[in-house]
């Protein structure tokens, strides 16, 4: 057990500094081109804190672990909401952009309940993978005209600093009058950018690898199925990305990426993340019957719950997140108690579903009721 708990170890430090090397050099690149925090969080940086299941599922669905290739994708996407998301409002009340509320978090629910419809005769086909890639570049098409348009300001220009317009700045930095040297050093500066995406995307490849072998194997050492393992250690493992960005940029105020950065990681888990998985599945994305029935609707629940949430006071306070954070303790409970066939897994599933449930729900009606005609936070 110890050489898988090894391979795991190397493979997540692997995994770490890949996106870290990846993230930085893609953020670099966004910001050399002008682009606002807001679009920054929801495409540069969800894709690249995506790296992570990116590898790790196209490389499980390819030598044809499609246990753990789905549940990541369905587990990093549960865990975002209620941990990361949670989390980052522990640590600072979230200030929620009406973007979010008209557009990306409608496409998160949107893209969740379509997984279902297309996962539930137990495959998801070559053809419905490139559809899923398909929509992604929609999606990419729409949120960066979107931003052109001005629909999306940034965070330093909600909080009076920065420019006015990113672009100006852009067209700025490419005037005339800008020294030949100058021109070079930005040049120089995107090209060393870029040789750290490329670095970062190899150290993940290689991360991945390490990651999966050792998670299937201590599946198998375990008795436990490869979907628990992928839907707990393997998404939270891939996550932590997602959760260290968050985190990080909501302590620093940096809110549109902490609270975009979810969003769109969870729109392009589903989109790229199971798009290219299925595309690198040999006869498609096989679907276990207990994801179907169970996490798949968690993942769905989780995406709705964010729009009662985000919609009252316009923000995540830290009730809210804290409420997040405990849900997903409850998650994962239940897991636990499932596999571990424990007596108290039904008293425990009944309690949740008669008593949690309910009380969320008059908590979450009554913080939209309250929120109806105040002002939006700022």
């Amino acid at each position: 057990m110890w050489q898988q708990i090894l391979l795991i170890a190397a493979g997540f430090v692997c995994l770490a500094l890949g996106g870290e090397v990846l993230v930085r050099g893609a953020v670099g690149i966004a910001k050399s081109l002008g682009m606002s925090e807001l679009i920054i969080g929801l495409t540069v940086v969800s894709f690249a804190t995506s790296a992570p299941e990116i590898a790790v599922s196209v490389n499980a669905a390819y030598y044809g672990h499609a246990d753990v290739a789905f549940g990541n994708v369905v587990g990093s996407n549960i865990f975002n909401v209620l941990f990361v998301l949670g989390l980052s409002a522990l640590a600072a009340p979230l200030i929620v952009s009406p973007q979010l509320l008209q557009w990306d978090v409608p496409i998160m629910i949107g893209v969740s309940i379509l997984t279902y419809f297309i996962a539930r005769d137990g495959v998801i086909t070559h053809p419905e993978g490139g559809f899923l890639l398909l929509l992604m570049a929609i999606y990419l098409a729409f949120s960066i005209t979107l931003a052109r348009r001005g629909g999306s300001p940034s965070a330093g220009d909600a909080e009076g600093g920065g420019s006015a317009h990113p672009r100006d700045d852009v067209a700025a930095a490419a005037s005339p009058a800008d020294s030949v040297p100058a021109r070079r050093g930005r040049v120089a500066a995107l090209f060393g950018q870029a040789l750290l995406v490329i670095l970062g995307v190899g150290i993940l490849m290689l991360g991945a690898k390490l990651f999966v072998d050792g998670s299937v194997e201590l599946a198998q050492a375990w008795g436990v199925s490869e979907l628990v393992i992928a839907v707990t250690l393997v998404a939270a493992a891939t996550s932590l990305p997602e959760a260290a960005t968050s985190v990080m940029a909501s302590l620093r105020g940096r809110r549109d990426i902490a609270i975009g950065n979810v969003v769109g990681s969870n729109i392009f888990n589903i989109l790229i993340v199971l798009g290219l998985g299925t595309l690198a599945a040999k006869d498609g994305m096989k679907v276990a019957g207990e994801a179907i029935r169970t996490d798949l609707p968690v993942m769905i629940g989780v995406a709705v719950a964010c729009l009662p949430i985000f919609f009252s006071q316009r923000m995540v306070t830290r009730t809210e997140g804290a409420l997040l954070f405990a849900y997903y303790l409850i998650y994962t409970a239940n897991l636990t108690l499932a596999v571990t066939h424990s007596p108290w897994f039904d008293p425990f599933r009944k309690t949740v579903f008669y008593g949690v449930f309910p009380l969320t729900a008059i908590f979450l009606a009554t913080g939209v009721l309250r929120s109806r005609g105040k002002p939006a936070a700022h």
